[in-house]
């Protein structure tokens, strides 16, 4: 079996992430690393003093990028708060190109018990952001307005539950530098009800003409999705693909193998599949010379004489 799932970022935006301790004295250059700030649960002031620390000592005009961590006290607290305050001071943040939200790993909080919220007023405070990416559940409050932006390159949504609503919102946005969409389904238990349809925008090609890689991962309906992307106009502008992390089986196998041309890709990514080898074989054969990362296929559970029970990669 092989494990996709919720990593903490090491590298951002090109850049190693860095996490100013408290009493930290010797700090590095504002623009030389991604800045990853963190509750200290040792602390009793909470994030807005940690945030004010921040702005007070590290030469916010130079940082290019920001990861945001746990931000919570006792509880698990909602998001809005935090993204209130990066909206308040956005224009301490001149050169920002890069930012992340809710980077937390399962020891921290289960990604679907991040409490998130609408983050359409982060991308409309930063209009020069380039890489955007948030790590939430629909359940839990995570959103997205349709919206212009001109300079955004890439767009990450990691979630064990994305709300069909935000896939609409991403589709129906205007983004002409966009280069770089990913977007994790998961499970329905955690508020991923998206759809094919939801996507249709996106696969017709003509939403977003510079994109070169897409992710359509993480996924219960990787099947409905695979035959989708089988005769997607989209794929052709694309240098790779990602359908990982879902329940891709033999069905939707056989559809990429019956439909367009993948050959022209640079990588395909079907890691944490259902495929059995023969199909996996044909997908190989008919995409060459593109490389195909698979690893070994997922058990399914349940019983053998009844329905498979298959997974995606991240849920709870």
């Amino acid at each position: 079996m092989t494990y996709l799932g919720i990593e903490r970022l090491d590298h951002f935006h090109g850049l190693p992430v860095h996490t100013p301790e408290p009493s930290s004295v010797a700090l590095p250059a504002a623009d030389s690393v991604a800045w990853r700030l963190v509750y200290d649960y040792d602390e009793e002031a909470g994030f807005a003093v940690l945030w004010e620390r921040f702005l007070e000592t590290v030469d916010t005009t130079r940082v290019r990028a920001l990861v945001i961590g746990p931000w919570w006290e006792d509880d698990y607290t909602p998001f809005a708060p935090v993204m209130e305050l990066i909206v308040a001071h956005a224009d301490r943040f001149p050169a920002l190109r890069a930012l992340f939200l809710a980077d937390v790993v399962g020891e921290e909080c289960e990604v679907s018990w991040l409490k998130m919220c609408d983050v359409t007023p982060v991308l409309e405070a930063l209009p020069a952001l380039e890489e955007f990416g948030v790590r939430g559940c629909g359940q839990e409050g995570l959103g997205l307005r349709p919206l212009r932006h001109a300079a955004l390159k890439t767009l990450r949504f990691e979630s064990g539950g994305l709300p069909g609503e935000l896939v609409r919102a991403v589709a129906a946005s205007e983004l002409p530098a966009l280069e770089r969409l990913d977007l994790w389904f998961g499970s329905s238990w955690y508020g991923g009800d998206a759809t094919v349809d939801d996507l249709r925008p996106v696969l017709s090609g003509g939403v977003f003409p510079r994109l070169r890689h897409l992710g359509l991962q993480n996924s219960e309906i990787q099947d409905e999705i695979a035959a989708a992307v089988g005769s997607a106009a989209v794929v052709a502008q694309l240098e790779s693909l990602a359908l990982s992390m879902g329940t891709l089986s033999d069905t939707g196998g056989e559809a990429l193998v019956n439909g367009q041309p993948l050959s022209h890709l640079s990588t395909l990514d079907l890691r944490h599949h259902f495929l059995s080898d023969p199909v996996l074989d044909r997908i190989r054969a008919a995409c060459a010379p593109a490389v195909v990362e698979a690893g070994e296929a997922e058990e399914d559970y349940g019983d053998p004489d009844d329905e498979p029970e298959r997974y995606v990669a991240v849920s709870e």
